[in-house]
C-alpha cells in the first residue's frame, strides 16, 4: 500500500510539473502586461527604438531592410540588434540567420573576428573589457533554448548596463551585470554570458 502511495504521489507531482511548464510555455505567447500594445516603443539607443513584443516566443512577421536584408523576427531580442548595427553603423551580417546563441561561434579564438556577423569576437574571460555597442551573446537554457543578446548601452565602474528587447510581458529593457578582471582577462559575472560581439575599427 505504501509503495502505492508513493507512485500515486510522484505521478502527481510529474502532473503538476507537466501543467505548470505547459502554461509557462504557452504564457510565452501571450501578451500579460495590459499597460503595453505590441509595437509599443519602450526604450531607445541613439535613436534606434526597443519594441515591446509581450510573450517572448510571440513573433509577427519578419523586418526586411531594403534590398531583403534580412533584420529578424518582429521583435525579437536579434531584431533589434541587428536593427541598431544596420541602422547606427551601416553594418550588414554575411549570415543573416540563427538563434540568438550562434551569434557567439565557440571555434572563433578570443580577439579574433567572426566571419559569419563580420564583427571581432571575445569570450568570456576575455582578453578586452566590453565595449559601449558591444552585442553580449547569451546561451540557452532550460526556459529559452534560443538564447538571448542585448547591447552595451553604458559602464560604469564596472557596471556594465545592457539595452535589450523582448524579456517578455514584465522583462525589463535594461540590465545590469558586474565586470570583473580574472587571471589578467575580463569576465561579465553571469554563467549565460558567452561573450560579446564589437565593429572591427577602420
Amino acid at each position: 500500500m505504501k509503495i502505492k502511495k508513493k507512485y500515486k504521489f510522484l505521478l502527481i507531482v510529474l502532473l503538476l510539473l507537466a501543467a505548470t511548464f505547459g502554461m509557462y510555455k504557452a504564457s510565452k505567447h501571450m501578451d500579460l502586461n495590459l499597460n503595453h500594445a505590441f509595437g509599443d516603443r519602450i526604450d531607445s539607443l541613439n535613436g534606434v527604438y526597443v519594441y515591446y513584443n509581450g510573450g517572448m516566443d510571440h513573433v509577427d512577421g519578419r523586418c526586411l531592410a531594403p534590398g531583403n536584408y534580412n533584420i529578424g523576427l518582429r521583435y525579437q531580442c536579434v531584431e533589434f540588434v541587428k536593427r541598431y548595427y544596420y541602422e547606427y553603423y551601416q553594418h550588414k551580417m554575411p549570415e543573416t540567420y540563427g538563434d540568438a546563441k550562434d551569434y557567439y561561434d565557440p571555434r572563433v579564438s578570443d580577439g579574433t573576428l567572426n566571419p559569419q556577423r563580420d564583427l571581432v569576437q571575445f569570450s568570456n574571460p576575455g582578453t578586452q573589457k566590453p565595449e559601449v555597442g558591444d552585442i553580449v551573446v547569451f546561451k540557452g537554457n532550460l526556459l529559452n533554448s534560443h538564447g538571448h543578446v542585448a547591447i552595451v548601452y553604458s559602464i560604469e565602474n564596472d557596471i556594465v548596463e545592457v539595452i535589450q528587447q523582448n524579456t517578455g510581458s514584465f522583462g525589463s529593457s535594461r540590465a545590469q551585470f558586474e565586470l570583473h578582471p580574472i587571471d589578467n582577462k575580463w569576465q561579465l559575472n553571469n554563467d549565460r554570458i558567452l561573450g560579446w560581439l564589437r565593429m572591427k575599427e577602420n
